[in-house]
Parts: structure tokens; sequence; C-alpha cells
């Protein structure tokens, strides 16, 4: 599933590169990226793999606009769960 990392006394997983939930690690529920360890310093690469050819700076603007990584994912996405919010 994920890695988590201690955070004081809780265990908090990993944060989505993409929509910035608490649920990274594999492929996000909240909006479809799959962690690929992609971040802020190469954010415009476009890495291919299981993001196909979206930029992880691509599918945060689609998310901010769509609400998904990619607008073909806005039926498999699901809004945060409240302990997912940062």
């Amino acid at each position: 599933m994920w890695n988590a990392a201690p955070v004081g006394d809780q265990w908090v997983p990993p944060v989505c590169p993409c929509c910035a939930c608490l649920t990274g690690g594999g492929t996000c529920p909240v909006c479809f990226w799959t962690d690929d360890g992609q971040g802020d310093a190469d954010a415009d690469v476009v890495r291919g793999g299981a993001n196909g050819d979206l930029s992880l700076a691509h599918a945060r603007l689609n998310y901010a606009v769509y609400g998904a990584s990619h607008p073909r994912y806005q039926d498999m996405v699901r809004p945060p769960r409240p302990e997912e919010r940062r």
C-alpha cells in the first residue's frame, strides 16, 4: 500500500504530489495520479509510465480545473476524506 512516515506519535501516509492529499503511494483515489517519485524539482518533465503523457505540473493544473489528474479520470476519483486533507 503506502509507506507511512512518523509524525510525532502518529503515522502519516505520504502526500500525493498532485493533489496534496494524504493518500500518496500508488495511485491516488482523489486525483488518480500514480506516484512515481516525481516532485517539484522535475514537475515539468513528462516521464511516461503510468501517468502517460502528463507531467506533474500539467496533472496539478488538471486537478485544479477538473478535480482529477486528467479529465478522462473524472468518473474514477472521489473527494478527499477528512483525514486525507492537509
